[in-house]
């Protein structure tokens, strides 16, 4: 398969596809956190938003989320300088648009993966570690998150390879990412089949190495654990 020259291109369009994936995927993991803290909040003023957020972002398409995001925003930004004084009109950047509702997106997921995986943590092993002597923040960063994360991992796993798939819709603005290069080549030498392809081949890239590295990061947080169960 000859790409015409139009490797490095593409391969430029994957760096910024991944960049992309990594900054909405830490993005998404903090929503995520805050969202099912607020889920699992005893204040009502906590809960409700919480609730709100997960329904109606994934009640929509991604799609129509980053077109209201991109030129909504942009409307919105506008409006607010020009009542502040200032004249120049302001582009929002389409990697920051895209990062922003990416991660807005997969929090929503985030927060019921997290939820879960909270719930998941005996409430005892808190009791137990608080009746060691350790204080509330030694409790969640020692025995909290690390459980926690163990049991969120499947559903972290399967939102990652979902999102950095779900990169492809920043094309659609204008970010010159691995999709867009991948059409600009397809439709400069007429031959959509072949760089359509390269683009599936690289995003399969992606995820097989992501099923890896989580496949290793499970069997890493499973020590000494699988034994016991059994």
């Amino acid at each position: 398969m000859t790409l015409h020259g139009y490797l490095p291109s593409l391969l430029q369009g994957a760096v910024i596809t991944l960049g992309v994936a990594l900054a909405s995927m830490a993005l998404a993991m903090a929503l995520g956190l805050l969202g099912a803290l607020a889920k699992l909040s005893k204040w009502r003023l906590a809960r409700i938003p919480a609730t709100i957020y997960t329904t109606l972002i994934r009640g929509v398409p991604d799609l129509v989320l980053m077109l209201l995001i991109f030129f909504g925003g942009q409307v919105a930004v506008n409006a607010i300088a020009t009542s502040l004084g200032h004249e120049d009109y302001i582009d929002i950047d389409p990697f920051l648009a895209g990062v922003i509702t990416i991660g807005f997106i997969f929090g929503a997921y985030l927060t019921e993966a997290f939820r879960g995986a909270f719930l998941a943590v005996p409430p005892g092993q808190r009791e137990a570690g608080l009746a060691f002597g350790m204080s509330p923040r030694q409790v969640t960063w020692r025995i909290t998150l690390p459980q926690m994360f163990r049991h969120a991992l499947p559903g972290l796993s399967n939102n990652w390879l979902v999102l950095i798939k779900s990169t492809a819709i920043v094309s659609v603005i204008g970010l010159h990412d691995l999709m867009t290069r991948g059409s600009q080549a397809a439709g400069n030498t007429r031959e959509p089949f072949v760089f359509y392809l390269a683009v599936a081949l690289i995003y399969l890239a992606f995820t097989t190495v992501s099923e890896l590295v989580f496949d290793r990061l499970n069997k890493r947080f499973s020590v000494g654990v699988r034994g016991h169960q059994l």
